[in-house]
């Protein structure tokens, strides 16, 4: 019998293992987050920052009470100004999508939030390879994607992400996940605030 697809496995999770990957992914993005709010003067990373902590603490603090309507408001805020097109402004935004969905599964229903937020940061290096490698040959774009560095280690980072959340979603287990996301500082993107 074949092995699960990744997309079927990540659908299999519970709620709330599905919520430590989103997060992990989520905490791996942040930098990116951090260098446009540095560069541009828009954002706040520590809005940001504030919110994904509320997240991590919902996962491993077995009674916490916290208003995610409250948080999706704040979130709503520390999105970058829609007239800026930059490479940079959609990269924040990025991380601005995925907690969104974390908090969307926080406050209710959102059953495709966790493949939403495995697309976006997949779509985010692929912008980066295509903005950085400058190829204009579709067919050789897609296969310089595919066996990119940095697209190994989304993938790679990823099915480690998924495996750690393939756990049962103890305190032990969250923290693991979470040190995971931070990636010694470095995005999915290879950047760091550094």
């Amino acid at each position: 019998m074949a092995k699960p697809g990744f997309h079927q496995r990540l659908q299999a999770l519970t709620l709330r293992q599905q919520q430590a990957f989103m997060a992990a992914l989520t905490e791996r993005m942040l930098p990116n987050y951090a260098l446009y709010a540095d560069t541009s003067g828009h954002g706040d990373l520590a809005g940001m920052r504030a919110i994904l902590d509320l997240v991590w603490e919902q996962l491993t603090v077995k009674d916490a009470k916290i208003d995610f309507d409250l948080q999706a408001e704040k979130l709503g805020e520390l999105e970058p100004p829609q007239q800026d097109d930059s490479f940079g402004a959609r990269r924040a935004l990025d991380g601005v999508v995925a907690l969104s969905a974390i908090l969307d599964t926080l406050r209710g229903d959102a059953p495709d939030a966790v493949l939403e937020v495995s697309k976006v940061s997949k779509a985010a290096v692929r912008s980066f390879i295509e903005l950085t490698e400058g190829e204009d040959d579709a067919e050789k774009l897609a296969q310089l994607v595919k066996q990119h560095p940095l697209m190994e280690d989304e993938n790679d980072f990823q099915d480690a992400a998924l495996e750690a959340a393939e756990e049962e979603p103890s305190k032990k287990h969250v923290k693991a996940l979470r040190k995971l996301g931070r990636n010694g500082g470095v995005s999915n993107l290879g950047l760091t605030l550094d």
